[in-house]
């Protein structure tokens, strides 16, 4: 072999990784863009599939393999989304984006417990642009204004490049960004810390299994909202439960008619959050919106389909 193919081949190998690198980037993008676990592992299967459709000359002559990835993976998420607001508006129910674990709570790891490494759960950074409050808010933005506030607050990226994957000026880009900026803002609640969320969260669980109606009461906001999402799947309710009196008793019933049902404090999305088994299978995921000393929002995420990163022995042998 020549010098200059020896070089060729070291280009080609440095360049295949830089794209191979990008996956989790792009993945961490697409759930945000979509809400969905399993459509953001599909947007960037297609993705790649578009740049593998190239012959090795186009590859070559795209100076950023990086920044054109992630161009595409925007214009699939931003067709996607487009799609999906049908899809959803005929979801039995109510549509709550899937939930997703922190997998260094598992027994053993990502490598032990029966976990993928090779999971798209895996490839994803749990902090607050992920937690299930920020991520229903998004659900209220259009497609457009979606990609743009995810793009440029929480990726950074300029209006310029964000322009070229929505198809529309950076100045409208800028508009989208700020009128979504403002819905978040508008739905923000003051910040519990971290050690506090988990006690209250904590003593919710205890209350349940008790089946104490006036502690699960005094934990709950008088206004408080429990959404579930059962896809038509499961039995569940279909619209939200409003007040603190009526998710009690509901919880009560929850527990009544599933003796057998054990809860488990696990992260859900970066925050303390429940995950309630039967017979050592998931069968819900609860997130929690917490504001002071009150739980004001409790999403129920039971549709089998979405709980697939929390079902593959992700308990076995739970330690505690």
């Amino acid at each position: 072999m020549s010098t200059s193919e020896a070089v060729h081949d070291r280009r080609s190998e440095a360049a295949l990784s830089a794209v191979v690198g990008e996956r989790s980037h792009l993945t961490n993008l697409a759930y945000r863009l979509l809400g969905s676990l399993a459509e953001a592992e599909d947007a960037v299967q297609e993705t790649y599939t578009r740049w593998y459709a190239m012959s090795p000359s186009q590859q070559a002559a795209i100076a950023s393999p990086g920044a054109w990835l992630t161009t595409v993976a925007g214009r699939i998420c931003l067709d996607v989304l487009g799609s999906a607001r049908a899809r959803r508006e005929r979801y039995v129910g109510a549509w709550i984006p899937e939930p997703l674990p922190d997998r260094t709570e598992w027994f053993g790891g990502p490598a032990g417990g029966g976990a993928s490494a090779d999971d798209p759960a895996d490839r994803i950074t749990l902090d607050e642009s992920v937690n299930m409050a920020f991520l229903v808010v998004l659900e209220s933005m259009t497609p457009a204004e979606r990609v743009a506030f995810i793009l440029h607050d929480v990726f950074r990226y300029p209006f310029p490049e964000i322009a070229d994957i929505v198809g529309r000026t950076p100045a409208a880009c800028r508009q989208l960004a700020t009128s979504a900026r403002r819905r978040v803002r508008d739905a923000r609640t003051p910040v519990v810390p971290m050690t506090g969320q988990a006690a209250l969260v904590r003593q919710f669980k205890t209350a349940w299994e008790a089946k104490d109606i006036r502690a699960l009461v005094d934990l709950l906001d008088p206004d408080a909202t429990m959404t579930a999402d059962g896809g038509g799947m499961v039995g569940t309710v279909l619209r939200p439960v409003e007040g603190s009196a009526l998710i009690a008793q509901y919880l009560i019933h929850i527990a009544d008619i599933a003796p057998g049902l054990t809860l488990l404090e696990r992260t859900v999305n970066g925050r303390p959050g429940l995950v309630a088994q039967l017979a050592g299978v998931t069968v819900t995921v609860a997130a929690f919106s917490l504001t002071d000393d009150r739980i004001t929002g409790i999403w129920a995420v039971r549709n089998p389909e979405k709980l697939r990163p929390w079902t593959e022995n992700a308990y076995e042998n739970d330690p505690d």
